[in-house]
């Protein structure tokens, strides 16, 4: 069939009134304009309730929520949150009680031990890979790979592990390492680590007996905690690959013991979107029972607007 040219004719298209239609965007969602002296508060309120900043809202809102009804609220930091400068944001949080639990890798474990030591981490990678001296830091390396040894071999996970050692040896720094104030707070902390993904795996020091040990053992801590977030909220900052995998595996065991995860609400956390925090955080999980957001932007930016909101909230 050949088709010609030939404009189809618009005179008998069929219209309708612009305020009988259902619009999805409406005045009463509009941002205000902000008021100088109206503070952070303000600020907030004066944010459109569309979109991200909707989400940004709902976000705080669960969160307060949780609190107030005394629900769990556990945090996933990938290594980049630690290493942006927000360490003493999250132990205020952990000092406020908007922090049941955390969660992280191995490697935000060694940025932590860092900060707490030195008062600085995160190394030129570019500037010491090629004379061979990436990854030698001596204490990270000796000190680090004995507090997990000693720690494993007392029954402690991986997290516990550090935590104890950093609040009992206490290092200069130790008042913002989260697993030092952790320790402190009672407040559970897990490192799930994979083998040879860590600059502490380099050094002789390091026992894959007791690593495997230890990080198993925060699996099965974790898989308590996020059993326990029935009303909770589950926040994976930073992670695309390590703690989303986690997670999903700690909801099937807590669902398949039959635990309610009813009213869940999870939140991924980071400047890109990944296929695995946004499938086995924000979706999957809440699917039917709950509610899964994805805020997107800078660390260094969403986490301390975010604590500042639930200061104001509270």
């Amino acid at each position: 069939m050949k088709l010609p040219y030939e404009e189809f004719n618009l005179a008998g298209i069929k219209t309708y009134p612009l305020r009988s239609r259902q619009s999805k965007v409406s005045l009463a969602q509009f941002a205000t304009p902000y008021k100088a002296g109206s503070g952070l508060d303000g600020f907030l309120s004066s944010l459109p309730s569309l979109l991200a900043a909707r989400d940004f809202k709902d976000v705080v809102a669960a969160m307060v929520a949780a609190k107030r009804a005394d629900r769990a609220i556990i945090w996933g930091l990938g290594a980049h949150v630690l290493k942006t400068g927000l360490s003493p944001v999250l132990v205020d949080l952990m000092a406020r009680g908007y922090v049941s639990a955390i969660a992280t890798n191995g490697a935000g474990i060694i940025h932590d031990f860092e900060i707490a030591l030195s008062g600085g981490t995160s190394e030129d990678v570019d500037a010491t890979l090629g004379p061979g001296t990436f990854g030698m830091a001596e204490e990270t390396g000796t000190q680090l790979n004995r507090a997990i040894t000693d720690g494993a071999a007392a029954g402690l996970g991986l997290g516990q592990s550090v935590g104890k050692y950093l609040h009992e040896s206490r290092p200069a720094f130790a008042q913002i390492s989260v697993a030092a104030n952790a320790w402190r707070l009672q407040i559970p902390v897990t490192a799930h680590v994979a083998i040879g993904t860590d600059i502490i795996h380099m050094h002789p020091q390091a026992s894959g007996a007791a690593i495997g040990e230890a990080s198993l053992r925060d699996f099965k801590y974790f898989v308590t905690c996020v059993s326990c977030l029935e009303g909770g909220v589950y926040l994976n900052c930073g992670s695309a690959v390590v703690l989303p995998e986690v997670f999903l595996k700690a909801v099937a065991i807590a669902r398949n013991e039959g635990r309610s995860l009813d009213g869940l609400t999870t939140v991924n956390l980071d400047f890109l979107r990944h296929y695995r925090p946004l499938t086995n955080v924000v979706t999957r999980p809440t699917a039917g029972s709950g509610r899964g957001f994805s805020l997107t932007g800078h660390h260094e930016l969403l986490i301390p607007l975010l604590a500042a909101a639930l200061i104001e909230a509270s």
